[in-house]
């Protein structure tokens, strides 16, 4: 069975651990690493996309990709306790015709005992931005890891 530390309940600590490494797998775009941070019957919802299992999260997070070109993530520990961990993030990507968006969002998750995530849910905004006012690019260098970020 997989284990995934850093392992619930978690502490200030620990929670913000996984939140980077939540942060550092989603930027490397590929699916089928990000899927293993999940239980095989991992239960999403993404906007208005409901998801059961890591296959389908797979498949998701490809399509997902595809659309939206150069992503990069940021995201924030917001809140803990126990088994759940609750996020902000704000990501950047272009779509095929050049477009810029900064989306914005929270997420909710619940981890299993072995620190894979059973549930995530996530409500997200888009907001259509120009080239210049960019600001995510990229995996978040080391010394910015934890730092927060701007509301706006």
């Amino acid at each position: 069975m997989a284990v995934r530390p850093p392992l619930p309940p978690f502490t200030a600590a620990t929670a913000a651990q996984k939140v980077q490494a939540a942060e550092d797998a989603w930027n490397t775009r590929d699916p089928e690493r990000v899927a293993l941070a999940y239980t095989e019957d991992s239960v999403w919802r993404n906007r208005d996309t409901f998801l059961t299992g890591r296959e389908a999260i797979t498949a998701f997070l490809a399509a997902k990709w595809e659309r939206e070109l150069d992503y990069a993530l940021r995201k924030e520990l917001w809140a803990w306790h126990g088994h759940r961990i609750a996020v902000r993030f704000q990501y950047e990507s272009r779509d095929a015709a050049g477009q810029w968006w900064r989306s914005y969002g929270n997420e909710l998750w619940e981890f299993d005992d072995r620190g894979l995530m059973a549930r995530r849910e996530a409500s997200i905004n888009d907001v259509p931005i120009d080239a210049g006012e960019r600001r995510v690019s990229g995996p978040r260098p080391a010394a910015e890891h934890g730092v927060p970020f701007p509301l706006r």
